[in-house]
């Protein structure tokens, strides 16, 4: 390109070092799917016996996608459309891709972390009383019919307008100053506020009989492919790979680091607080099958948003110092939420950013404006939820998972870049961890079990949908689709106002030389 349409490419930001990377990957991992997710899909999937797929899950897929997402990203030395054009201008869509998935999970998920917000406020008083459901329902202004109707829930959209303001003045700060200095702030509280929880739920009646719910083994689940799946899916929900969150924050990083280290460190950071999370859940499941005088398994709500805005406030209002535990659970969940939302828009706001040649404030600003917009229109009213649940549906099962597939197919078969990637991984790290093995993983393992995922979810959608009807899954859902692949296409054509093909990676041979 000529210099007369481009600018000078600017010096790329840096984290402080190892440990503010680090914290920042694991605050991205960490955030609403490790609380109220992980827990319910244990129990429903064998229990005990779960622990057998999710493990393998972990070491098959997880890793060595969260391995890949790193040596793209600190290979290429950019945001993910930037990353897949230096790897090859036939993938820059997938990266536009990727960008279109997390602006678009971004808008629902900072409504969630605005409801945790404003339920700590509410844990303070109990203010949800005798009848936590309805209040809940009564707060989200929830119709009686999901079809989407624009009436905004003012009391929804306070908090959320909090969740976006911190949100982009953070990310508009830059990776050390803004988005590390947050994770360095907001993790080690997370983390000791959820053992003083988690604490004080195995203190409670009744605990024990809820843990022995959750990882009592149930070994004939493990014969179910169905467990299987869920296993993959949730260690792909909960790590964050395959949408560019964790390949734009490995670009920020220098080039000697160690990222074999650092991202096994990061994965099982990420399963211990699952674990944590799922005992902590069920010890207060637990008491509350004591109170009601039933088992664990006749209790409703288990996962999801009834979980956590339903069964908890429910609990929290017949135990001990309730008040003081639901400050606990919705303040530690409003902090996993809020770095995991931050991790998100970081990989909207330097794709814009390199694409337009605006400064990453101003791309900062005019995304998360944007997407703000989208959150109140789309989620903060009366059909909110339905909207949230489709979208949520459609935009990781088929969204993330494709992306996941394509990339790997891409690198493995199209590109046959794996071999490169694993020796850059193993040279910019401290020890040579990465085998033979990797390459099979991702280029066999990996695009085999996800494509059965997807066309698993596909198939299911297509024929039966998700339960919400044929005209509004067809606008939320497979429209929300057809858009994003229409604007990857379109945003992968417009010319780029900063110079990126003139990019060279980091010399192999003289880190080998080094070595």
């Amino acid at each position: 390109m000529s210099s007369s349409t481009t600018q000078p490419r600017p010096q790329r930001e840096q984290w402080s070092g190892q440990l503010g990377f680090l914290m920042a990957a694991i605050g991205s991992a960490i955030g609403l799917g490790n609380i109220w997710r992980f827990p319910g899909v244990a129990y429903t999937n064998g229990g005990g016996a779960f622990m057998v797929p999710y493990i393998i899950a972990l070491l098959a897929a997880g890793l060595p996608v969260l391995f890949l997402d790193y040596a793209l990203g600190h290979r290429f030395r950019g945001s993910a459309p930037t990353v897949f054009r230096r790897l090859s201008r036939r993938f820059e869509w997938l990266g536009w891709w990727q960008v279109f998935i997390s602006f678009v999970i971004m808008t629902y998920y900072a409504v969630v972390v605005g409801w945790s917000l404003a339920y700590t406020v509410f844990s303070v008083t109990l203010a949800w009383g005798d009848d936590a459901g309805s209040f809940f329902y009564s707060y989200i202004g929830l119709a009686e019919e999901p079809t989407f109707a624009f009436v905004p829930i003012l009391s929804v959209i306070a908090p959320l307008v909090l969740v976006w303001v911190f949100g982009i003045i953070t990310v508009a700060r830059g990776v050390a100053k803004g988005v590390e200095k947050a994770n360095r702030i907001f993790l080690p509280l997370l983390v000791v506020m959820f053992l003083v929880l988690v604490v004080r739920a195995l203190l409670l009646p009744g605990a024990t009989d809820g843990l022995n719910a959750l990882f009592t083994p149930q070994w004939g689940a493990l014969g179910n492919y169905e467990v299987w799946l869920a296993a993959f899916g949730q260690i792909f929900f909960s790590l964050s790979v395959g949408f560019g969150i964790m390949l734009t924050y490995a670009s920020y990083l220098k080039p000697r680091s160690n990222l074999v280290g650092t991202g096994l460190t990061a994965a099982f950071a990420n399963s211990s607080f699952e674990i944590l999370a799922g005992i902590g859940v069920f010890a207060t499941l637990g008491f509350m099958a004591h109170v009601k005088n039933v088992g664990v398994a006749d209790l409703e709500g288990i996962t999801g948003v009834g979980l956590s805005f339903v069964t908890f406030p429910t609990v929290i209002s017949q135990m001990p110092g309730g008040a003081l535990f639901g400050v606990l659970f919705f303040g530690s969940f409003s902090m996993a939420g809020l770095t995991s939302f931050i991790s998100i828009l970081q990989v909207v706001a330097p794709a814009v950013a390199e694409k337009t040649g605006w400064s990453v404030p101003r791309a900062t600003v005019v995304a998360g404006v944007s997407s703000a917009v989208l959150s109140v229109v789309l989620f903060a009213t009366t059909t909110g939820l339905y909207t949230l649940d489709v979208v949520d549906a459609y935009i990781n099962n088929i969204g993330v998972v494709g992306s996941t597939i394509i990339m790997c197919v891409g690198i493995g078969w199209v590109l046959r870049r794996t071999s490169q990637l694993q020796r850059h991984l193993n040279l910019v790290s401290e020890t040579r961890q990465v085998g033979w093995w990797w390459r099979i993983l991702i280029s066999f393992v990996v695009p085999v079990v996800l494509g059965y995922m997807f066309f698993q979810a596909v198939g299911s959608y297509a024929a039966d949908g998700y339960g919400y009807g044929g005209s509004f899954e067809a606008v939320f859902g497979w429209g929300m689709l057809l858009l994003g692949a229409v604007l990857s296409v379109v945003f992968s054509l417009v010319k780029w106002r900063t110079p990126v093909d003139d990019f060279q990676p980091i010399d192999l041979d003289v880190l080998e030389g080094v070595k």
